[in-house]
């Protein structure tokens, strides 16, 4: 098992646990992604941080079409 599928297994966990307890989706994504900002920042520099938060939100859009990814 990769890092990626074991960290989409525990948000799933985290959900389901999330929906037990009557806490919102959205609220506990939220909580979750603040949390493991909060985390990184203990292991990674804030430049560094920066950069990939900016990256994915950059490319939140599936659709997006990227020049970089034409033949």
């Amino acid at each position: 098992m990769g890092a990626h599928e074991w960290a989409r297994g525990e948000v799933e966990r985290s959900l389901q646990q999330a929906r037990e307890l009557g806490i919102e989706p959205v609220l506990a994504l939220r909580a979750l992604l603040s949390a493991v900002v909060q985390g990184s920042q203990q292991v990674r520099s804030s430049k560094d941080l920066a950069e990939e938060l900016l990256f994915l939100a950059d490319n939140l859009d599936d659709q997006r079409d990227y020049a970089f990814m034409r033949p």
